[in-house]
């Protein structure tokens, strides 16, 4: 996305008209933006959100320019008018907000607003103007730039800050959904709920089968209940995030203070060792549950010893004729004569031999599985040999997990009292117990959601595949069924394919990010991303964790908001690439004043390379490092010339 012009009409101290053209240049691609504190610089980039989204951070909702209502007579009415055109996706979008106002009598309100902000979004296609349709403009904005991603994009050096510190103290979770956003990883999740979607409505048809309506009812209300428990399990999540950041904040005041500082680093090992002896626990009944398997094979060892015993001379127990069957001599008993010619007469010694064969010959014949069962006997009392010493090592530790497990809870218990006792964390360890507790009752409901969802995802896949053998009696319903199965197909492979795409944009945007972090802060320091898009800030020489300053902070979000746009602008050019996204552009107020001078060269030097578009509004007190540092890069130069505290122009 580039933004090629923005004009306003009486925006706060910008009265009358403005036009504001940027510079789209592919090299030089910086436009900057200059004024003293107080001149419109914050208000001008105020303008870019409201003009998309009717949003500000203003205290005073009145966006009237004071200059122009002062002007005006009582019920006379004015418009604010903001108009971005923009580039997005080789289409030329003209945006446009607008909001009257009228003025009033009232000594307290002067003016007031009058209706709804008007909102229209333009296009140009075939050479024609075109306008979105009212009930598609949401869609249209979200397909240029979501809301949630603007503050990534738009944004001033406070922002900034709170973004770094977000990233860096483990609250990565809006950032994770905007770097999938941005690099195009939404298609892969929209197109998994469709796949969801699809699979529940291809229900059997019940007709007169009132079987199938049943077992239909019965898994829809399995649907509602999971569906439910994963939306308690969603709240619990949430839940859980400022719970766990109180409990982090309160250790930490409590591992600072001097008096109780052994004692947090005897409590932190005694945790960690409670933790190891869970784990372990867990391991064991793992392992023993596992081992007990062979239980029924061990116990039926004695009856199958006496039972290979009594048939080891099994062999000598098939008297049957090779090759010859029942069916065989029932034939020769009917012709009443022998293949070799004999006569069977009723009595004869030849007819009652014959006749004797019967207790011998296929299907009577055990020989064969006496054989297979002396064989399958062996095999199992051979595997179960060890099952009871492997079972009684077993259980000795987790027999022994019970005491150490409350000898360690009991040293826990015993310091969190001594801490109590100390004036200066006395009231910290108590409130940490407090919320310790409500994490605890978090996931002991968490623990019993997730029992319940695995016993009902059970009872749901049992009654699908009893509706899925009494569905595929009928034609009808063998298609549906099919179809169904074709879409499970697809959505189970479409997850497996998220789970990748998402780990390699991961890894990537970890490489880029560091790549960039490394040029603003050097060879010292590197950022881990795990799972959940949390950052770690790690010391190159010894390996561990550093806890981040200020300037690291900001360093951190520059490297990510930078990295993204980079992996963005990559996709672009990536010939069959599955995942292709949109670069956006970097409107920033005053973001060189959130770093140091040695650092300022450098973010100079890789925004504009990184980012297609750069717009800085910066302080005239900067202008000569702005000059020194992206003098090449900047194709536009604005000022801010105040007339007064609330009238200014841009020229």
């Amino acid at each position: 996305m580039l933004l090629k012009s923005l004009k306003l009409k009486d925006f706060r101290q910008f009265k009358g008209e403005q036009f504001i053209t940027f510079s789209d240049d592919p090299v030089q691609n910086v436009t900057v933006i200059m004024g003293d504190n107080g001149t419109g610089k914050t208000t001008l980039a105020q303008a870019f959100t409201w003009c998309l989204y009717g949003d500000t951070s203003f205290k005073d909702k009145i966006l009237l320019c004071k200059a122009t209502s002062s002007q005006m007579l009582p019920a006379q009415t004015e418009k604010v008018r903001a108009e971005l055109t923009l580039i997005h996706k080789n289409t030329e979008y003209t945006i446009i907000s607008e909001q009257n106002y009228k003025k009033t009598e009232k000594i307290d309100k002067p003016v007031e607003s009058v209706g709804q902000r008007s909102f229209t979004i333009m296009f140009k296609q075939h050479g024609q103007q075109e306008y979105v349709k009212p009930s598609q403009l949401d869609g249209r904005l979200k397909e240029i730039l979501p809301k949630e991603l603007a503050r990534y994009f738009f944004f001033d050096g406070e922002n900034i800050k709170a973004m770094g510190d977000e990233l860096s103290q483990g609250k990565g979770t809006e950032f994770a959904r905007a770097v999938k956003s941005l690099l195009g990883l939404d298609a892969f999740t929209a197109a998994i709920d469709h796949s969801k979607k699809t699979i529940n409505s291809y229900k059997p048809d019940s007709g007169a089968d009132l079987k199938i309506e049943r077992y239909n009812q019965q898994i829809e209300a399995l649907d509602k209940e999971i569906e439910k428990i994963e939306k308690r399990l969603e709240d619990i999540a949430k839940e859980e995030i400022p719970v766990s950041e109180k409990i982090g904040e309160l250790q930490t005041l409590i591992d600072k203070n001097k008096a109780s500082e052994q004692l947090a680093a005897n409590k932190k090992k005694l945790l960690a060792r409670r933790e190891s002896l869970v784990a372990s626990k867990s391991r064991n009944i793992g392992e023993l549950l596992s081992t007990f398997k062979q239980a029924p094979a061990y116990f039926a060892k004695k009856m199958m010893k006496d039972s290979l015993q009594l048939v080891q001379d099994a062999g000598k127990l098939d008297k049957a004729v090779p090759f010859v069957r029942d069916k065989t001599i029932k034939c020769l008993l009917e012709r009443k004569r022998c293949i070799c010619g004999t006569e069977l007469s009723i009595g004869s010694d030849a007819y009652t031999e014959l006749n004797n064969l019967f207790n011998f010959v296929p299907p009577k014949s055990i020989g064969d599985s006496i054989n297979d069962f002396r064989d399958k006997c062996r095999d199992r009392v051979r595997s179960c040999e060890t099952m009871f010493g492997s079972i009684e090592a077993k259980y000795a530790d987790i027999c022994s997990f019970d005491s150490d497990y409350a000898d360690v809870e009991q040293e826990i218990i015993d310091i969190e009292n001594q801490l109590l006792g100390l004036d200066d964390v006395g009231k910290l360890q108590a409130d940490l117990m407090r919320y310790k507790t409500q994490l605890r009752n978090l996931n002991d409901e968490k623990i019993g959601l997730n029992g319940d969802k695995r016993v009902k995802e059970s009872e749901k896949q049992r009654k699908e595949g009893e509706l899925s053998a009494l569905a595929l009696k009928d034609d009808h319903n063998r298609r549906i069924m099919i179809y169904k199965a074709y879409a499970q197909y697809m959505y189970d492979s479409l997850r497996l394919k998220y789970a990748d795409e998402e780990e390699k944009v991961r890894k990537k945007l970890e490489e880029t990010v560091n790549e960039i972090f490394h040029s603003i802060l050097g060879e010292g320091f590197s950022l881990k991303l795990n799972s959940k898009y949390d950052v770690e800030v790690v010391l190159n020489e010894i390996g561990g964790s550093s806890e981040t300053s200020t300037a690291q902070n900001i360093s951190i979000i520059f490297a990510f908001i930078a990295g993204v746009i980079q992996m963005a602008r990559d996709s672009q050019n990536e010939d069959g690439g599955l995942l292709v996204s949109e670069p956006y552009p970097l409107v920033m107020d005053a973001p060189l004043s959130a770093f140091d001078k040695t650092r300022i060269q450098t973010v100079c030097d890789v925004l504009p390379k990184i980012a297609e578009q750069v717009i800085i509004f910066i302080k005239d007190a900067d202008g000569e490092i702005a000059e020194e540092h992206l003098g090449n890069r900047i194709g536009s130069r604005l000022s801010f010339n105040a007339v007064s505290k609330v009238e200014t122009y841009v020229s």
